[in-house]
């Protein structure tokens, strides 16, 4: 289990999105998401959630302090990413979280771009579907088309997330937004699953191409799984499904 112990963090370099300042909304010792996805560097969910969340006003607070030593330096993030420990959109204030950023950026760093790192699952919330219309990137997750496969993956907590529901909910970015897939396969509660068979990637890319996308993400496992059946795809496999997609007329980028 890898934690972030702070609001602000980094800056790092993301595979994906370059020099990258983290804000983690979530508590600074326990993991919280509606998923509990078999690859995700924070271990599996904690049980306890009696930790404190910040506030608006600690990341506020928090953001400005940052931006405002990396502007001494002149060195300027290329993106504020909303990840850390768990479900950002979980946060009870994210819509006000989101505005303050926004204007934070705009003060010290305005070619910086706004991405909020999401699951999908709160997209049916009006402030949270209103944030992420805002914010330069809205990376949905989407990690597979079939419904069984979601399942055994992102292990959803709430029994109304399936497939065809997020596909209904990421519909109304008509476009606008990026969908992010982790490739994998391994084995969780006795059933094995493996998103990158031609069977899953058929069912992917028809999904994308019904929900607008534009634009994809598409990475292998980058660190330890908290469960150790997962297998991490090669890069040659990473770029022929890539290579599917662009055929689609999709831009991707790929982490390998």
């Amino acid at each position: 289990m890898i934690l972030f112990n702070e609001i602000i963090y980094g800056p790092v370099h993301s595979r994906r999105l370059g020099l990258s300042l983290g804000v983690n909304l979530l508590p600074l010792d326990e993991k919280i998401c509606s998923f509990d996805c078999v690859y995700c560097e924070c271990g599996a969910n904690t049980k306890l959630h009696q930790s404190k969340i910040a506030t608006r006003e600690d990341v506020k607070k928090a953001l400005e302090e940052k931006l405002k030593e990396m502007a001494s330096t002149s060195q300027f993030p290329d993106v504020i990413t909303f990840a850390g420990n768990g479900e950002p959109t979980l946060h009870p204030d994210f819509e006000g979280v989101i505005d303050d950023t926004i204007k934070l950026r705009n003060t010290y760093c305005p070619d910086a771009k706004v991405s909020v790192l999401t699951n999908s699952t709160k997209l049916h919330k009006p402030h949270v579907f209103n944030a992420l219309k805002n914010v330069d990137n809205p990376i949905l997750k989407f990690d597979s088309a079939i419904d069984r496969t979601m399942q055994l993956i992102d292990m959803p907590a709430g029994k109304h997330i399936n497939v065809q529901w997020l596909k209904e909910q990421i519909k109304r970015f008509d476009g606008k937004m990026i969908i992010q897939t982790m490739f994998i396969r391994g084995e969780n509660k006795g059933e094995k699953f493996d998103n990158t068979t031609e069977e899953e990637i058929n069912a992917w890319l028809e999904a994308l191409t019904e929900m607008g996308t534009k634009e994809v993400m598409i990475y292998a496992l980058d660190r330890e799984a908290p469960i150790k059946t997962v297998e991490k795809i090669s890069i040659d496999e990473l770029n022929k499904i890539a290579q599917k997609a662009r055929a689609k007329g999709m831009k991707v980028s790929v982490a390998g």
